[in-house]
């Protein structure tokens, strides 16, 4: 990645979210997954973008480079999302995975004239989970938290990816340092989902929201991911007026860190100034 350098913004209660910033172009903001950090999660996929476009990737509250806070909510994190945002100055296009692209989601529907064009991949709408697949993220949350209490953090975090990704994938980020990387996060990880899982509801499913945002969407989804990430990625694109979906051949919910050349092809191409609207 070429000419790297930092953006910090402080959010209205005193937390300051950083990211490391790549390239030179129109401004892309990443927003990370629940379970490592902005470079962790996309700095292979801006490795193929920074010739075309400035990629800042922002870190969620006690991660990376953002300092820490008790507040992990999933309004708090979305308001940060937004003032990092909004600290770019111009529009941007957006850019989430799993949780972050129910960030991006949310970002898009409070912020329309900061967000020109959105792309999340597989967000992630934990409304959306039935009886069997919550019966399976209760127990990888379980496991989780025991691995953790023990003190075994890389185990925990496997125990954790075994939700939303396959064996083949787990093993390639196993090879790629990811899950040894991110080990750190779990506690941080648990925490946030425990508030998520405490506020409820959130209204940024909600039809009505979705059918609000004017900015255009490309909704990306991985052609071999789990039934569950299927829905999510569906639901967005047909709740969502200006939305089309786009599959990523071969992927799972992984692909940012297992298929990031053709997810950053799809990302060009749909950021691209000629196909968005003067």
């Amino acid at each position: 990645m070429s000419n790297q350098r930092t953006h910090y913004v402080t959010t209205s209660d005193g937390v300051t979210i950083g990211g490391t910033v790549h390239g030179q172009g129109p401004p892309l903001v990443f927003l990370q997954g629940s379970v490592g950090d902005g470079d962790l999660d996309w700095h292979a996929v801006v490795g193929h973008l920074t010739d075309r476009y400035t990629c800042y990737l922002p870190s969620l509250r006690g991660r990376a480079l953002s300092s820490d806070h008790t507040d992990l909510r999933t309004s708090r994190l979305i308001e940060d999302c937004a003032a990092y945002v909004d600290s770019v100055g111009e529009p941007v296009g957006l850019v989430g995975w799993s949780g972050g692209g129910y960030f991006a989601v949310g970002v898009a529907q409070m912020r329309p004239d900061a967000v020109a064009a959105v792309a999340p991949f597989e967000p992630g709408i934990l409304t959306l989970i039935d009886e069997a697949e919550k019966a399976v993220v209760g127990s990888a949350l379980t496991r989780t938290a025991e691995l953790a209490a023990a003190g075994d953090l890389p185990a925990a975090v496997r125990a954790f990816l075994a939700w939303p990704f396959n064996d083949q994938e787990i093993a390639a980020l196993e090879d790629a340092g990811y899950t040894e990387a991110a080990a750190r996060y779990v506690p941080t990880l648990l925490n946030m989902l425990q508030q998520a899982m405490a506020e409820g509801h959130s209204a940024v499913e909600d039809p009505a929201a979705l059918g609000a945002i004017d900015a255009p969407m490309l909704v990306l989804q991985g052609a071999d991911t789990k039934p569950f990430f299927t829905t999510c990625a569906r639901y967005a694109a047909d709740h969502v007026p200006n939305a089309q979906i786009h599959e990523i051949p071969g992927a799972g919910h992984a692909a940012p860190l297992t298929h990031p050349e053709a997810l950053a092809g799809a990302l060009a191409e749909f950021f691209s100034p000629a196909q968005q609207p003067a």
